[in-house]
């Protein structure tokens, strides 16, 4: 574990991570894309609720961290791919966690 001390590195490198990762669908659409490459729609049906202005804004900004990449395969019409790639591979670990904190934490909130 870190040390608490606030260490100047440890908190930027903690600044990066959140504001690469940051708001309500990144996270979820990379657990969507973790089964493996989608097209646009299935990622928007996989995620739910969210639109498809902010999903397109979501994927240019996990592209331009590098956790997603965006492949355009030449058909007709063009088809276009979304898979995450090896550095967002990087992430397995805190979905997973992520995961076991959630449903420790609705088992808190909901009751035993």
């Amino acid at each position: 574990m870190l040390t608490r001390e606030g260490c100047p590195k440890a908190m930027l490198s903690i600044k990066d991570a959140l504001e690469a990762l940051e708001g309500r669908w990144k996270l979820l659409i990379l657990f969507s894309l973790y089964s493996g490459p989608k097209r646009f729609k299935q990622i928007s049906k996989e995620v739910g609720g969210i639109t498809d202005k902010m999903l397109s804004k979501e994927l240019k900004n996990l592209e331009a961290n590098l956790l997603v990449k965006r492949e355009i395969h030449d058909t007709f019409p063009p088809a276009v791919e979304y898979s995450i790639t090896g550095h967002g591979m990087s992430l397995e670990k805190l979905l997973d966690e992520l995961h076991y904190w959630g449903l420790a934490h609705r088992k808190e909130i909901m009751g035993k």
